[in-house]
């Protein structure tokens, strides 16, 4: 299975797990990285001296590669990209803003940066501003998603016809069947999130995780367009947001709605009426709860079954 990512990040299988707010720590990268995947801790929730504790913990609990996710909309970002210089971390994901404005500043640092893209506009972009790597990420996925509701099925190929960089595939994607139907459309990689939401070692609140292991198909749903596109599990908060729709509500109208710390309250607290659930469609086939390292090699396995069984179709 080694391949461009593979090479690129120096890693055994062409998994990256994803850099999530509130659930990706160190003790889930770091799994992910002894897994023979990438590891990345997510720093969207992470004030800079807790991430730098992170990525302190997380050298010492792997040897292998793993990165750091940043969300560039977040603030104290020149400080948080000087933490991941002064800890010489060597892999960067970035995404919500313009790839320009980090991507040269990281790569004269001799950091290799992948950017989180939504659209085959974003994914061109990204390339022109030199970065390694993209993510493509589709309509499915959970948390923060692109406005246009293009599928991960329509996405993938659609980006992969314009650029010449490597392509990583995210959205919908939690078993191995839907890696290698990925890499068929012309990934070199998929980014996983819920599936790793559900497991051992995420910091997501237990409550969350059972949430997320007893979600249905239609249980979530993407919302809030007018502040950042983000795909939630139907609860309390849900509905509130969806009862100020009905009175063609003004952005500020929203944004006090929403308040702050909403994501914090409902993944890491485990308020599942107030707080923000973030998760994926594929929630509704993730049934269990069990170790980063088990999931790894569930997916391999499915991935190398289902390579089998398309000799029979």
């Amino acid at each position: 299975m080694h391949n461009s990512v593979c090479q690129l990040f120096n890693i055994k299988y062409p998994i990256i797990q994803a850099g999530m707010v509130w659930n990706s720590g160190w003790k889930l990268a770091s799994a992910a990285s002894n897994s023979g995947i990438l590891g990345l801790i997510g720093a969207g929730s992470m004030y800079p001296d807790v991430l730098r504790e992170h990525i302190q913990k997380c050298k010492k609990a792997t040897s292998k590669p793993f990165g750091v996710n940043v969300p560039m909309l977040y603030p104290n970002i020149q400080e948080i990209m000087d933490i991941i210089l002064e800890e010489d971390v060597k892999i960067v994901f970035t995404s919500a803003g313009n790839p320009k404005t980090w991507t040269p500043w990281l790569k004269e640092k001799g950091i290799t940066v992948v950017h989180v893209v939504s659209s085959v506009k974003f994914a061109l972009k990204a390339q022109e501003a030199g970065v390694d790597a993209v993510v493509a990420e589709g309509f499915e996925a959970g948390g923060h998603n692109g406005r246009d509701e293009t599928t991960t099925f329509t996405l993938i190929p659609m980006v992969k016809e314009h650029i010449q960089i490597p392509l990583i595939a995210a959205g919908g994607i939690a078993t191995g069947q839907a890696m290698l139907a990925a890499m068929v459309l012309g990934a070199d990689a998929v980014q996983v999130g819920s599936r790793f939401v559900a497991s051992d070692e995420s910091s997501a609140h237990d409550s969350f995780k059972k949430v997320v292991v007893n979600a249905k198909e239609g249980d979530t749903q993407l919302t809030l367009k007018e502040l950042a596109p983000v795909r939630l599990i139907k609860n309390k908060f849900y509905n509130d947001v969806q009862e100020l729709y009905k009175t063609s509500p003004t952005v500020q109208e929203l944004q006090t709605l929403l308040g702050r710390a909403r994501a914090k309250k409902g993944m890491f607290e485990g308020d599942l009426e107030e707080g923000e659930l973030e998760i994926g469609q594929i929630a509704g086939l993730i049934h269990d709860i069990k170790p980063v390292s088990q999931i790894v090699l569930d997916m391999i396995n499915e991935f190398e079954d289902a390579k089998k069984n398309i000799k029979n179709l």
